[in-house]
Formats: C-alpha cells, sequence, structure tokens
C-alpha cells in the first residue's frame, strides 16, 4: 500500500488529540471538584465525554496497526513477520504501561498499596490489545510462499478481506462474551491479578468500571483494525472522500441500530448493564467513533487542522508522552490544584491550564526528534505529520 496523503495521516492524530483533550477534562473535573459541585449537570457531561477517551485511543492503536504493517510489508518483511513484529511491539506499550504503574506506586509511597501495582490500566490494555491483534493478522495470514516477495504484498496479494472478517469476528466475540464474564460466568478460579485482565475485578472480587479489562475494551481496538484495512483498501484510497462520507453514515446506522436493540423488550443476557458491558452500547460507542473519524477528515482536509500551528493535532502526535505527564499534575503529588475541593470556575481554569501546558510540551517535544534548536520554534508547523 502506498503511502497514505497527508491528512489521511493527520485524521489519525487529530483523534488522539481529541482524545486527550475529552482525558484532560475528565481527569480535571473528577480529581478537582468539590463534593457539592460534583452534582450538576456539568460534572454528568464530563463523565460521559469521558467514556470517549479509551474507546478513541484503542480504535486509533487499530488503525495505526494496519499503517505500520503496510509499511513493514513494502520493506520485505513477510505478513506473519510484521504479525510477530506487531506483538513485540504491544509488548513493549505493556511494559510502558507496568513503568507507570511503579512511578505511581513510588509517587504515592507511603499510601499507594502495593496492588496498585498490577492494576489494569489504559496503557497495560492498549499493549495487550496489540499483541493479541498481531496475533489475530498472523493466524489470518494465508501460508503461502508468494506471499513473501514485496512487490506481491504491495500489490495486495495479501487477501485484506481475511484480516477484515478475522478482525470483525474478533470484535463481536469479545463484545458478546463481556456480559457474562463479568457476571454470572466470572472466573474466579483464576488469580485476581489475571482475572483482572478479563473483567476487571483488580483485588476487590467484582468487575471495577474504572478499570479496562480484555472485555470489553479490546473489541474497539479490533473495530479500528478492521477499519484500517477497509478505509486504506485500494478502492477507498481511489474515492477517498466518499469512502470517509460512508464512514459518517455507517456510524450514524450503528448508533441507530444500538439504540433499537436496546429498545427491545427482551434481552439476551441474564444480567443487563447497558453502561458498562452492552453489546448494545458497544455498537452506540462504535458509532459515535465512526462519525468522530468522519469530521477529524473532514477537518484535516477541509478545515484548518493542517494551517499553521494545531494544537490538537500536535498532543495527537505526542498522546503516549501527554497521558503519562498530565496524569501527575491532575491526580498525582504534584497536582496544580488541591484535590476535591474546587469550584466549577477554578477546576474549569485549572484544565485549561493543563491543556496549554500539554499542547506546548508537546508541540516541543514533536519539533526535538531531530532538529536539534530548532526545536525552539514550535509555533512553526511541522513537515511531516507522523503515524
Amino acid at each position: 500500500m502506498p503511502d497514505a496523503a497527508p491528512h489521511r495521516i493527520a485524521f489519525l492524530d487529530w483523534i488522539r488529540g481529541l482524545a486527550c483533550v475529552l482525558m484532560f477534562q475528565t481527569h480535571g473535573y473528577d480529581s478537582w471538584l468539590s463534593e457539592s459541585a460534583r452534582h450538576t449537570a456539568l460534572f454528568g457531561l464530563s463523565q460521559l465525554g469521558g467514556t470517549l477517551p479509551a474507546p478513541l485511543f484503542l480504535f486509533a492503536s487499530g488503525i495505526s496497526l494496519v499503517l505500520v504493517t503496510a509499511r513493514a510489508l513494502q520493506k520485505g518483511i513477510t505478513p506473519g513477520q510484521a504479525g510477530r513484529t506487531a506483538m513485540l511491539r504491544g509488548a513493549e506499550i505493556w511494559g510502558f504501561g507496568m513503568l507507570f504503574r511503579l512511578q505511581e506506586f513510588v509517587l504515592g509511597r507511603p499510601y499507594a498499596p502495593w496492588t496498585d501495582l498490577l492494576r489494569v490500566d489504559i496503557l497495560n490494555i492498549i499493549g495487550v490489545a496489540i499483541i493479541l491483534m498481531g496475533l489475530v493478522c498472523w493466524l489470518a495470514t494465508p501460508r503461502i510462499r508468494h506471499l513473501h516477495t514485496t512487490a506481491n504484498a504491495a500489490a495486495g496479494v495479501v487477501p485484506r478481506l481475511r484480516y477484515v472478517i478475522a478482525a470483525t469476528a474478533a470484535a463481536a466475540l469479545i463484545t458478546l462474551a463481556t456480559p457474562p464474564l463479568w457476571t454470572t460466568h466470572q472466573p474466579r478460579w483464576l488469580p485476581w491479578y489475571l482475572e483482572s485482565y478479563i473483567n476487571g475485578v483488580h483485588n476487590l472480587g467484582a468487575p471495577q468500571s474504572w478499570l479496562f479489562p480484555i472485555f470489553p475494551w479490546v473489541a474497539f481496538a479490533f473495530a479500528g483494525l478492521a477499519f484500517g484495512y477497509l478505509v486504506f483498501s485500494a478502492w477507498a484510497r481511489a474515492h477517498e472522500a466518499g469512502a470517509f462520507a460512508l464512514t459518517g453514515v455507517a456510524g450514524v446506522l450503528f448508533v441507530l441500530l444500538g439504540r433499537w436493540l436496546d429498545a427491545r423488550p427482551r434481552q439476551l443476557y441474564a444480567v443487563y448493564d447497558f453502561w458498562h458491558t452492552s453489546p448494545n452500547f458497544f455498537l452506540i460507542r462504535a458509532g459515535v467513533l465512526l462519525a468522530i473519524v468522519f469530521l477529524a477528515y473532514a477537518w484535516c482536509r477541509w478545515g484548518a487542522a493542517l494551517k499553521g500551528f494545531a494544537p490538537v493535532t500536535e498532543l495527537g502526535r505526542s498522546s503516549l508522552f501527554v497521558y503519562w505527564l498530565h496524569i501527575e499534575f491532575v491526580y498525582g503529588r504534584f497536582s496544580i490544584l488541591p484535590k476535591r475541593s474546587q469550584s466549577i470556575l477554578a477546576a474549569t481554569a485549572g484544565i485549561v491550564v493543563i491543556f496549554a501546558a500539554m499542547v506546548a510540551v508537546a508541540a516541543m517535544r514533536n519539533r526535538m526528534k531531530g532538529r536539534g534548536p530548532r526545536a525552539l520554534a514550535f509555533w512553526r508547523r511541522t513537515e511531516r505529520v507522523a503515524a
């Protein structure tokens, strides 16, 4: 697959950046607002917006894996090797997640319990998701000798449809298996630190909605993987605007389908929890993600996203670094505001400060990659938008 056009790659950075912005407001209000300020419509909307960052990051990781794999194939790496390389990259991200947990534990001493070291957070599950996606791609790759040539791989001999079907099936399986694994069929025979990767029980005996287990979160990564193979297909490249317009239409249809299914009087599961385990809610959120992708593409192609300094895109290009850094200034020991004691106005001001600081740090970091002293000119446009 030839290199994608700049706006095709920029939309991916933009949705990561949007995830960062939503994450800032969610974490900021959650950490800083006083008890009385939590009983307001604003806080409820903030928490609702907080349901999007994790799906956006995971969905983007699936799309990114398609781009990375395509570039690997162009360099002569076989599809099987590309899958194994993806698994190694996932293990690296998981390792970053464990380092982050270690940092939080050390900075939280003497109050942080040792069990926090094994908490399933978003970085951990992104790493696990990449490992599982690489494994599924490796298993879905046909064992044919002529696929090992770069020319054939670049020409599209690798059956893209197989990957789309495999990724879609994996997303559906994870989504449908989530309700019983959280309720009637919890794998209690596993140690809690392993069961937590299945349903997020941690060491509390019951699934915790603030954690990020495989079920259901990795389904969003597989949805992104299937979407990536579709949107970077030969037809979609030839009909780019139409392909993304269809993405937006599909997003609306997914939302309507999820709402229609949820309104049915009969449900499939003994215990039904719409907000945490429902496949219908997954459909709705997947539809919202597709709609956001269309809007991000439109903004990056016809809007101002690539004209001059683009703060959201800058955040997206350093989303891992920004996530790691902002936590300490919102939840950690170096919080810029006293926790659980702020008015809505004060917390909002804190969020604006965090946003500005993270944009500045991300812009500086993005320009430090091989540019030396020129990195100080962070107001200049980047020469290349990274995938």
